[in-house]
């Protein structure tokens, strides 16, 4: 029986809701002057850095961010004046050769992240277990262990998360519509789950389970059967920390599957080719009866599909169960992005910054982070109930995605729930989330900063959080193609083994038993 938890790195779901409107140089100078009502001292000074993955967005078409309106009304609701940047995550590099550090930075993952340098080994930020305990009540209360274990050198806390208090994320997704004209109920069987794609290619569906390139989102069997080969997928067999393709049995079991499937036509017969792009088109024009994505994703789902299939009905189920009773997806990293204060910040300062985070988990922020201003873009009712506006344009969305998404910096990142309970749509998603997502996923054992072994190997390293190594995906491939035998799997792994997994598992091994970066986590 497979006991190990899983831990890989992961996608972001931010959500709110805002309209750019005429007004905000008005917002923007009442928020400015109008002072705190929980601190008469003077602002809080310190600068701050917000990670982000484009070079386009809301930020960069502002001219002076530190005038901004949500930065304005950030600082008036916080007592802080802050000096805020946002920098590329793949920038950090020239930041740190420069010596040129702000007094907090935020980056993309764990302290272990490529774009961190080994800034946290190398002592540039400081410990903060005890400003933490003393100053974040709040923090210390809502963040899981897992998520400070991966922010977490040497035994010491060295950043503040934002995190997930769910980490099952995925989900299988199924036409209801072709279920009902199929007289069928969702499957909880492998063997169900075949059964109910044979009866979708008998009513003509195109691609009964929609597959991808590497198995991305097309994993579902390998989950099915536990064997995910992904980063975070190694568990403790015989006192050894092994990938989860060593269980030889299960291997072939979910390939066996996916050859039947490939076989009998369940699956298109180019998958291993399949793009992203494709992937999408298939699915939104109504040509996919199963697939698998993230649960976030539901509401565009529905509407997309509605409109190329007027009468469709799309719905997330439980993810068909293997002979152990398990079944679902990885569960992500618990960390999404890290803050962490410069080992140079004066005490004070540094209290103030942990304090301005310990804020960010309140009701307060989550109102303004998730719905903006009142008055500007958002009203209340006499009830209380929020009435907000939309962004119906790109650039709208864009500024919602700056001030809900990288402004956010410390919060639970599982969904938004405010947001998610003004339409059925986003109920549909948090009932998923709270009835499915959480009763199913697979553990792992993951490991921040990544072992040193993966880059000495790269074919035997995954390149992605959620894709295999180059040589199990390949060999995989052909065997559900039929160019090599099933029974063969015995031999790739020693074929992994001779070219450089006996020293990822000892490394493994090594880092387990001494507690070094290995990381576990639990859904609950």
């Amino acid at each position: 029986m497979k006991k190990t938890i899983s831990l890989t790195l992961a996608v972001i779901m931010a959500a709110s809701a805002l309209t750019a409107c005429s007004t905000d140089s008005k917002v923007a100078e009442k928020a400015s002057s109008q002072p705190s009502t929980d601190a008469k001292k003077a602002p809080a000074k310190f600068s701050i850095l917000f990670p982000t993955t484009v070079s386009t967005g809301y930020h960069t078409r502002v001219p002076d961010l530190n005038k901004d309106k949500w930065v304005l009304k950030l600082e008036q609701l916080t007592n802080t004046d802050l000096d805020v940047k946002v920098m590329e995550d793949a920038k950090f590099g020239v930041m740190f050769a420069s010596n040129d550090i702000p007094d907090v930075v935020g980056s993309i993952g764990g302290p272990g992240s490529k774009s961190m340098s080994g800034s946290v080994e190398n002592g540039v930020f400081m410990p903060l277990d005890d400003l933490l305990k003393q100053y974040a009540p709040n923090l210390m209360k809502l963040i899981p262990k897992a998520a400070w274990d991966s922010v977490s050198y040497e035994g010491k806390i060295y950043g503040v998360p934002e995190f997930l208090s769910n980490p099952s994320r995925r989900s299988t997704y199924i036409r209801t519509d072709l279920l009902e004209k199929a007289g069928l109920q969702a499957p909880k069987t492998v063997d169900e789950f075949l059964n109910v794609l044979r009866a979708f290619k008998k009513l003509g569906v195109e691609n009964p389970y929609q597959m991808r390139e590497n198995f991305k989102y097309a994993d579902v069997i390998l989950g099915a059967y536990d064997v995910l080969p992904y980063k975070d997928q190694f568990e403790l067999v015989n006192g050894q920390v092994v990938p989860k393709f060593f269980d030889v049995e299960n291997v072939q079991k979910a390939l066996t599957t996916y050859k039947t499937m490939y076989d009998e036509g369940l699956i298109p017969k180019e998958f291993a080719t399949i793009s992203s792009t494709d992937f999408s088109k298939n699915i939104e024009s109504g040509k996919a009866g199963i697939w698998s994505q993230n649960a976030s994703g539901l509401p565009g789902y529905r509407t997309k599909i509605q409109q190329a299939v007027p009468g469709s009905k799309v719905e997330i189920f439980a993810s068909p169960k293997g002979p152990e009773g398990k079944g679902g997806y990885f569960y992500y990293a618990p960390v999404i992005r890290t803050f962490f204060i410069n080992k140079n910040v004066k005490q004070e300062t540094a209290v103030n910054i942990i304090k301005f985070f310990d804020w960010m988990v309140t009701p307060e922020a989550e109102t303004f982070f998730t719905f903006g201003i009142e008055g500007d873009t958002y009203t209340k009712d006499s009830s209380g109930n929020i009435n907000y506006k939309f962004p119906t344009t790109k650039e709208e969305t864009d500024e919602e995605g700056f001030r809900s998404g990288t402004m956010w910096a410390v919060h639970d990142s599982t969904y938004n729930k405010p947001r998610l309970l003004l339409n059925e749509d986003g109920k549909a998603t948090l009932k998923a989330f709270d009835e499915v997502l959480t009763k199913e996923g697979l553990p792992g054992i993951g490991f921040y900063p990544d072992l040193s072994t993966f880059s000495k190997f790269p074919d035997l390293a995954a390149p992605q959080p959620d894709v295999g190594p180059k040589i199990i995906v390949d060999h995989m491939i052909k065997m559900i193609y039929g160019k090599e035998p099933i029974s063969d799997w015995p031999k790739v792994i020693e074929e992994y083994k001779s070219k450089g997994g006996n020293e990822i598992i000892k490394e493994a091994t090594d880092r387990w038993n001494k507690k070094q970066g290995a990381i576990m986590i639990d859904i609950k």
